[in-house]
């Protein structure tokens, strides 16, 4: 990587930042931003709005990646760069994955975010955990319908798999 692609990162994870500050500044949420690249340009931003919109999922990475997707027209951000002014969390991370961009750059680390009050360790270690051993009960209840969804989804002709 030459120096220009290391100036153009810091340049964007400094946009990502700004957007955690303003999204704080204005109570939207806890102080995470994320901004979405694509061929040096930035296609969409967002911040924590989850006290703004009453929605847990609503974290930066999140909200970015679902602006981003209606900028493209497209579930996926091939060729696009994640720019998160933190760490992601396991639920950004996995909707990270899911969009298929090809880098994801972050600033802080979740050990930061842990020292803002802002923990993630105890859903990774609920990850790791078997079902029966989880603080939430989870139980598998495999009804006879169970594979009616996968059967049509099987019969449709013209699929998108993602």
């Amino acid at each position: 990587m030459g120096i220009g692609a290391e100036n153009q990162d810091f340049n964007f994870l400094t946009q990502a930042i700004q957007e955690a500050l303003a999204g704080v500044r204005r109570k939207e949420g806890g102080p995470f931003g994320a901004v979405i690249v694509k061929d040096g340009l930035i296609i969409a931003a967002g911040n924590n709005q989850v006290l703004l919109t009453m929605d847990p999922t609503a974290h930066a990475e999140v909200v970015a990646i679902r602006r981003a997707c209606q900028v493209l027209g497209n579930y996926q951000l091939h060729d696009c760069i994640i720019y998160s002014s933190c760490e992601p969390c396991p639920m950004c991370l996995g909707a990270i994955y899911w969009s298929r961009p090809k880098k994801i750059i972050y600033s802080a680390t979740r050990l930061d975010a842990a020292g803002a009050g802002f923990d993630d360790s105890y859903i990774y270690d609920q990850f790791a955990l078997e079902n029966q051993d989880r603080k939430i009960e989870t139980l598998c209840l495999p009804v006879p319908e169970r594979m009616d969804p996968f059967n049509w989804w099987e019969k449709w002709g013209d699929k998108s798999f993602y």
